[in-house]
């Protein structure tokens, strides 16, 4: 086998990004026990931000980037892993601080490493990638929060991204009445299709003139978008309900009152899907196998490939992507 491969290059002239496709050199990878040859990776928001240089993701030049990968272990030198044994990554640092999974070939920690979990195959699981992955972990701390179907609507706000329209299927799947947030009130039939039995925009959650609480109508809810649209959404949350905030897409600030958390006891529980331990990940992933129906993949995914990663990234940056982004590292 060749030590060539192709990968994303991202390189620094004059304070800007450049990324291109490249002929890469296996001696360049950075440490690790496990070369994986990498079948499928994906294009999330940060690798996005990444190529396009809106926002510093990428501290040091030349790199790799890509969050996610799957394929099959080439060598090891951990006892947990062989040659062929299917993996799959997300987080970690990956594609941030380590080079990632935007090239045909990477080199990474064992620990960082999950195998294939039954049900999955490598395409499938990037299907899912960080974003469903980051989906699950949401709706796994409403459950533990004491959130049931039981307790009444749950709304996800941007339902139309990878993590809220994962998070949309995972919620229908599990009982859940899920009512669907997005600025893309035209892609309605498609977030029904996935399980929404309604779906809004997002006017009701931005604050405006309306006062320190708004009538509570949500049990629950997963929270892709932070910025006013959380402050908004934290106001209609029922007594005694939760918030699964995981986005930023709409701001970093939050700007609110106290009233929802001392008057109805809302809880606000922030989750992260970077270094999250083995055994809850694994968990995770479990789950994401045995209930995302097969349909699933095919309404949430876009394959492009390598050639296609560049300009594909600018697409998704200025909001013109729906759903996943799968990379198939061969074309």
């Amino acid at each position: 086998m060749t030590d060539r491969f192709r990968a994303i290059l991202l390189e620094q002239a004059d304070g800007t990004t450049q990324a291109s496709l490249v002929e890469f050199d296996e001696s360049r990878l950075m440490p690790g026990e496990v070369t994986v040859a990498v079948e499928w990776s994906t294009l999330n928001y940060k690798d996005a931000l990444a190529i396009t240089g809106s926002a510093p993701i990428v501290r040091s030049f030349p790199f790799v980037p890509g969050i996610d990968f799957a394929g099959r272990v080439l060598n090891s030198t951990d006892g947990r892993y062989r040659p062929g044994d299917p993996v799959l990554l997300t987080g970690w640092g990956v594609g941030e601080r380590h080079f990632g999974g935007l090239a045909e070939r990477a080199r990474v920690k064992a620990d960082w490493l999950v195998p294939m979990p039954d049900g999955l195959d490598a395409k499938r699981a990037m299907a899912i990638g960080t974003a469903g992955f980051t989906a699950a972990l949401c709706v796994q701390e409403l459950e533990r929060q004491g959130v049931t179907p039981g307790s009444g609507e749950v709304v996800v706000t941007g339902a139309g991204g990878g993590v809220g329209s994962i998070a949309v299927a995972l919620l229908a799947k599990a009982g859940f009445k899920v009512v669907a947030s997005t600025g893309k009130t035209a892609e309605a039939g498609w977030l029904q299709e996935l399980g929404a039995a309604e779906v809004i925009d997002r006017s009701p959650f931005v604050p405006g003139a309306k006062g320190p609480l708004d009538k509570a109508r949500f049990a629950g809810a997963v929270d892709c978008v932070g910025g006013q649209v959380l402050a908004g959404l934290l106001k209609t949350i029922v007594p005694g309900g939760s918030v699964a905030a995981v986005g930023n897409a709409g701001g970093v600030e939050l700007h609110t009152t106290v009233f929802p958390f001392i008057l109805r006891g809302v809880r606000l529980c922030g989750v992260e899907s970077v270094q999250v331990p083995f055994g809850p990940r694994q968990a995770a992933w479990q789950r994401l196998a045995r209930d995302l129906d097969a349909g699933v993949f095919d309404r949430v995914a876009r394959v492009i490939g390598l050639d296609e990663v560049v300009d594909a990234a600018a697409e998704l940056v200025a909001g013109r992507v729906r759903g996943r982004l799968v990379v198939d590292t061969s074309r």
